[in-house]
């Protein structure tokens, strides 16, 4: 289906955007995208770029929009060329620096899966519950998990999948693959702190490494937060550019 290099980054920032506004209903391609969730949680609202117009009138309207919720701006290889600089002169403030990264999967075992771990994909209500809570706490978010739930359950796009690692019973790892687009995207990778360093995360990428292989793609791409970078190193991923994220204050 598709034979891009880890190095064309255009589909993996495409493939980003495009899950974002799953939440919303937001146009992804759209010059200024913009994404609102109402989860409190600055990646999960926020404007992923904006082109060929006046960066006043992209903040005028990012504020009025997303206003009464926390959010961020992305600036990455989409977005103008002078956007970082044009947002810190208005005031915004970085609060994140992290790296893209990809790996093309046709070079990538399969999971190895600790004993007693089971992968599982979710797609009811009461097992979408105990991915949500799984994933809030390692991901630093607040509010009700119930209705996060359901806004995963209303999401937008068809085309994702929802990993769960299982011990007796109990999500303790999550793994979001988004195959939207020509390469797979993966999102809200995060371990319970009880059941880190047993190799949950490593099984459930492998496993969303896997199911892209099996659909024909050749490249997965993901944004790396510093936990869990090295363990995305291991499996064999590569930095292949930066999102810088924005925030005005209050």
């Amino acid at each position: 289906m598709s034979t891009n290099s880890i190095h064309d980054l255009e589909p993996q920032l495409a493939a980003n955007r495009r899950f974002w506004c799953g939440w919303a209903g937001a146009e992804p391609d759209a010059d200024l995208a913009i994404y609102r969730s109402e989860i409190p949680h600055p990646l999960f609202n926020g404007v992923l770029r904006v082109r060929t117009q006046s960066l006043d009138a992209a903040v005028a309207e990012a504020k009025e929009r997303l206003a009464g919720t926390t959010w961020s701006w992305w600036v990455g290889g989409d977005s103008d060329e002078d956007t970082a600089e044009g947002l810190l002169a208005r005031g915004a403030q970085q609060i994140i620096d992290m790296p893209v990264m990809a790996i093309d999967v046709r070079a990538v075992a399969d999971a190895e899966v600790p004993a007693d771990l089971k992968i599982v994909e979710v797609v009811g209500p009461d097992e979408m519950v105990g991915y949500v809570g799984a994933y809030a706490e390692p991901l630093g978010f607040g509010g009700d998990v119930h209705a996060q739930a359901q806004r995963e359950l209303a999401f937008d796009y068809p085309d994702v999948v929802r990993l769960a690692g299982v011990v007796d019973g109990r999500t303790v790892g999550t793994c979001t693959l988004s195959l939207g687009t020509e390469v797979g995207a993966l999102y809200c990778i995060a371990t319970h702190a009880g059941f880190r360093h047993r190799g949950v995360a490593t099984a459930l990428t492998r496993e969303a490494l896997r199911i892209t292989r099996e659909t024909g793609r050749s490249v997965v791409t993901l944004q790396a937060t510093s936990e869990g970078e090295p363990v995305y190193r291991k499996i064999g991923f590569e930095e292949v550019s930066r999102y810088r994220l924005y925030q005005f204050p209050a």
